[in-house]
This record gives C-alpha cells, sequence and structure tokens, in this order.
C-alpha cells in the first residue's frame, strides 16, 4: 500500500546513544523518502548529542506531512540502536508497529550519575508489552565485516522491508555516497545493508 496514493504517513522513531549514528541514520531515511517524492518532516536531536548521550529522531513522510513530532501510540517503526533506549520509547509504536533493536548495552550518563536504574533485560520488557520485536546484535556483524561504523547501515538494513518503497532505492543511497571516492567502502556498506535486512528476519 503506497502511503502518498493513500495519503497515510510513516512514522519513524529511531532512538539510541550519542555518537552510534542516530541522527545519520535519520538523514538517510529522510533523503530516500525525498528521492521517492514524499513529503518529509523529521525532528532534530532531542536529548544530549554528544557522545554517550541519549538521542533520538523523528522522521514522518507521506503525501503532505505537517508536524515532524510523533506522538506516542503512533510510530509504525521504532529503530533502536541501543537495547533500553528501544525498551523507554516502545510506548510510542502503534499496536501494530514494529520494533528493530542491536541488543547492545550501553549504560548513559543518567544511569553512570545514578539517576536511574538500567532495566536488567530491556528485550523482555517489550516483548511483554506484547510489542513485535525484532532483536539481534548489529554490532557482530559489523565487527564480522571489519569496521564497526557500519552498525549504522546493518540498523537501517534492518528496517527496508518495512518501508513503504523498495529496499533497493534506501541501499543504493547509502551505497552511492562511496562509491565514486571509497569503492571498497561502498561493498561493506552493501554487505551491511543485505546482512542487517537478514538479520531482521531471522530475529525473534
Amino acid at each position: 500500500m503506497n502511503p502518498v496514493v493513500n495519503n497515510q504517513t510513516t512514522n519513524i522513531l529511531v532512538v539510541g546513544i550519542g555518537g552510534q549514528g542516530v541522527m545519520t541514520a535519520s538523514e538517510i531515511l529522510s533523503q530516500a523518502a525525498m528521492r521517492e517524492g514524499y513529503d518529509v518532516k523529521k525532528t532534530e536531536v532531542a536529548g544530549m548529542s554528544q557522545r554517550g548521550g541519549v538521542v533520538s529522531s523523528h522522521v514522518r513522510f507521506g503525501a503532505r506531512v505537517l508536524s515532524p513530532e510523533i506522538a506516542p501510540g503512533e510510530a509504525d517503526i521504532l529503530v533502536g540502536f541501543e537495547a533500553a533506549e528501544a525498551m523507554r520509547w516502545s510506548h510510542y509504536l502503534r499496536p501494530d508497529g514494529v520494533a528493530m533493536v542491536n541488543r547492545l548495552r550501553l549504560v548513559p550518563p543518567v544511569v553512570s550519575l545514578g539517576l536511574y536504574d538500567y532495566p536488567e533485560d530491556p528485550i523482555a520488557a517489550v516483548h511483554r508489552q506484547g510489542v513485535a520485536i525484532h532483536a539481534f546484535d548489529a554490532g557482530a556483524i559489523a565487527r564480522e565485516l571489519g569496521d564497526l561504523r557500519l552498525v549504522n547501515t546493518v540498523m537501517i538494513g534492518a528496517i527496508a522491508s518495512n518501508l513503504p518503497f523498495p529496499a533497493e532505492i534506501l541501499k543504493e543511497g547509502i551505497v552511492s555516497r562511496f562509491r565514486a571516492k571509497k569503492p571498497a567502502l561502498a561493498e561493506l556498506n552493501a554487505q551491511a545493508f543485505d546482512q542487517g535486512q537478514a538479520a531482521a528476519m531471522a530475529a525473534e
């Protein structure tokens, strides 16, 4: 179902810790949607964007989008770069929404300072809410490919099959950034994207 034709809006919430590439991921998603002719709105960082601080970005696209903000209970896709952050934002998902979550556990400063406790098992906590969650180790995939920075592309690949345009559109948007000057990095990103797709399909 094409949301442009049906006047629907796709809502994607990307969350994680500063330095993981949350904002880069949301920018890649926004650019791909714009290339497909969608009206796109995206928030700036919500929270502390410095390395280690919690970060979130709202991406909305459709035939016409008036506000960049996603209301609780209206996100179609939750992209969690960090497990506890995915749990913390899971109430933003709609009942039939999907959570794609990296199993990575990073302790943010608010926990180190004793202001909050880190949840014992954030993935299980999301499961108990009845959310359709696909959790996998994106870092392991990136390490196997030889570059931890590829986690970003792995996570984008993981949600590609849930978007209202072909996955190849999103993949090409990533790979084309490196093809001319860094062909080896372009190939690595293509592999990371494909493996992210596969991991999401295989995840519980």
